[in-house]
């Protein structure tokens, strides 16, 4: 009974999956091309985009990505800004599955 009551404890806790690598990120003017890697499985569970924040947590702007890459990892993307701000800034990723990661990577310039 105790082992019973243990595995089903199992299924009842919720399963997370590791969330979207940023493996790097590079500025060239106000473009920000940002490389990503994520065990993407298909539209069930996929790294669905990332955004730039200050160093508050603001939001400078989202890069949305509307489709899995299964077949392509890791994979760059990118997106230009019309100023970006001084100061600090990070990179965030998010997965269809975990939402925004708690992690957040320093972007050089």
């Amino acid at each position: 009974m105790t082992r019973l009551l243990i595995c089903l404890a199992c299924f009842a806790m919720p399963v997370l999956a590791d969330p979207p690598d940023i493996v790097g990120a590079e500025v060239s003017g106000t473009r920000v091309s940002v490389t990503l890697a994520h065990p993407d499985t298909g539209w069930d569970h996929y790294a669905d985009g990332w955004r730039i924040e200050a160093e508050d947590g603001s939001v400078i702007g989202t890069r949305e990505l509307l489709h899995p890459h299964v077949e392509e990892q890791p994979f760059k993307r990118s997106l230009t800004f019309s100023d970006l701000p001084d100061g600090p800034l990070f990179i965030r990723a998010k997965c269809s599955v975990d939402g925004w990661s708690e992690t957040r990577f320093p972007l050089s310039r």
